[in-house]
Parts: structure tokens; C-alpha cells; sequence
């Protein structure tokens, strides 16, 4: 069975980013969604306090999981190891559709490695500005209700300024929108299906070593 799980986080992209992402990227695989979870009720709880979403994990057993991005999971490390561990044992498989990056328990650990490394950097760049929206919040915006729209135009290869002129708006009000939302990086990986090999790579690449402060 395909299954398809939503969060939406205060510090990261809602409902409706998501799916339409999630939808784009299972039309464009040729993937049918039996069943979709949002999960409405998970924002700063750990894992220990999320009992519908740890029965729903633990009901998949052979399955397809699609997800946006790692920390649509969670946003608390040790729970991603968790919840990964539980899925990849169950022989599941999970697509995250922001990175193009599909694992299951064969998977180089490099791989998974990358995908949680990149989750533990955003957190922890965040929490070294320590004060003002963090670095993946978005706020509301007046492009919203385009959103689908940017996305197909974007798949097609329209530039900017072509999107612009389409919807009638300001090309550097729509260009800053499309930066917040990553939306380029995240159609980059939609249209990288298929080259699983360049989309694990470029997860490795962004694992980042300790450094030695003291020698700074």
C-alpha cells in the first residue's frame, strides 16, 4: 500500500505546501496514494506523546511511505532515528520528496545518515540565532493562493520573469516568495526522479564533520 503522511509545523511548510508538492510528485511517478495522514496534533510533542501517529507507523509493514522532507517526521532527532529504525525493520519504503531521495533498509547508511545530518543542522543552526523566526519558518503570504500555479510553471521551465508576467505581479515580490519557499530546490528534486544516484550523492555531500573550535 502507498501511503502519504502530513505535518505541519510552525517553523517549517503546512498542509497545503505539502501536498500539492506530495500530489506533483506522485503524478509525475506515476504513484497512486491509497490512504493520506494529516497530522494535526503532533507540533512539539515527542514521539512517547503521539499515540495515533505511532499506531499508524506501526500498522505499515511492506509498505510505501511519502513524505516531504525529514523533519516532517519530526523535528526531534532522537525520534527520527526512532521512527526511521521502526520503518526500514517493517521492510517499508519512504520517498522524501524535497531531496528526490527514496530508502528502504537496503539503502547505503550514508544515505540516511545525510538525510537526518541535514535535519540536525537546521535545528542547530536555528538554535545558535537563538532569537527571531527561524530559519525555516514561513509566513503567510499573498502568493499562497498561487502556489500550485508557481509549482507547475516552474516544472515547465518558466523563468521568473516569464511566472510574473503569467500571474500579473511583481517579479521581485514573486522572486523573494519563491526563494522563502525553496520551491526551485524542491522542483529540482521532483525532476530528479529517476537519478537517484545524483539526489543521494548531493545528500552525502551536505553531512557536515565536527569542528575543532579550539584551533579556530
Amino acid at each position: 500500500m502507498i501511503v502519504s503522511y502530513i505535518r505541519p509545523d510552525k517553523d517549517f511548510d503546512g498542509v497545503y505546501e505539502q501536498l500539492k508538492l506530495i500530489n506533483g510528485y506522485a503524478a509525475q511517478k506515476e504513484i497512486t496514494i491509497a490512504e493520506e495522514m494529516v497530522d494535526q496534533t503532533s507540533q512539539n510533542k515527542r514521539l512517547s506523546e503521539r499515540h495515533e501517529v505511532v499506531r499508524f507507523f506501526r500498522s505499515l509493514n511492506g509498505d510505501t511511505l511519502i513524505v516531504y522532507d525529514t523533519w516532517t517526521l519530526s523535528s526531534c532527532i532522537e525520534d527520527v532515528v526512532q521512527m526511521f529504525s521502526c520503518l526500514l525493520k517493517n521492510n517499508n519504503t519512504i520517498h522524501f520528496v524535497k531531496p528526490g531521495v527514496v530508502i528502504d533498509r537496503k539503502s547505503d547508511t550514508m544515505v540516511v545518515l545525510g538525510l537526518i545530518d541535514q535535519l540536525r543542522q537546521v535545528l542547530q543552526d536555528d538554535a545558535k540565532k537563538g532569537i527571531g523566526r527561524p530559519r525555516g519558518s514561513k509566513s503567510s503570504s499573498k502568493f499562497d493562493i498561487y502556489l500550485e500555479k508557481i509549482i507547475q510553471l516552474l516544472k515547465e521551465r518558466k523563468s521568473v520573469s516569464e511566472i510574473a508576467r503569467i500571474l500579473g505581479v511583481s517579479r521581485s515580490s514573486l522572486k523573494d516568495y519563491i526563494e522563502s519557499r525553496e520551491l526551485k530546490e524542491v522542483i529540482s528534486g521532483v525532476n530528479a526522479i529517476g537519478d537517484d544516484i545524483d539526489a543521494e550523492a548531493t545528500v552525502i555531500g551536505t553531512i557536515r564533520c565536527p569542528i575543532d573550535e579550539s584551533i579556530i
